[in-house]
């Protein structure tokens, strides 16, 4: 699998990889946990079936972009997100992103705090408040 070096995520590639409604879905619910979501977790999308096959495609997009990183537990892909490692090299630009989209989608959700967190990390690690 690869999991670009944060030198190589660039904000085309960010931008890109968040700008298919189904794929900033699924990130903007892997940004809001605390824990590692698994692949099969993503089968409905936003009231919608994802075939397997679409949603590895979705998931190679979001690793591939530098978003997320996968790890194989047995037979299960484990996801976390990069929101601070993204937050250091692009400060805010999850975080306006991720606002936009909860905005848009009309849900009136806030993202959890912990994921309000990962995503409103100044630089040098301190959280903003």
């Amino acid at each position: 699998m690869v999991h670009p070096s944060m030198e190589d995520v660039t904000l085309e590639g960010i931008l890109y990889a968040l700008s298919d409604s189904v794929r900033v879905a699924i990130f903007v619910d892997i940004a809001g946990q605390e824990c590692p979501q698994n692949c099969s977790t993503f089968l409905t999308v936003r009231d919608k079936a994802i075939p397997k096959s679409t949603l590895s495609q979705h998931f190679r997009i979001l690793r591939e972009s530098g978003l997320i990183r996968s790890e194989r537990h047995g037979v299960e892909m484990h996801n976390i997100p990069r929101c601070e490692e993204i937050d250091k090299r692009f400060p805010g630009l999850l975080r306006t992103i991720v606002d936009a989209y909860l905005m848009e989608s009309g849900t009136g959700k806030v993202v959890k705090k912990s994921a309000a967190k990962k995503l409103a990390r100044k630089p040098g690690g301190k959280v903003a408040q």
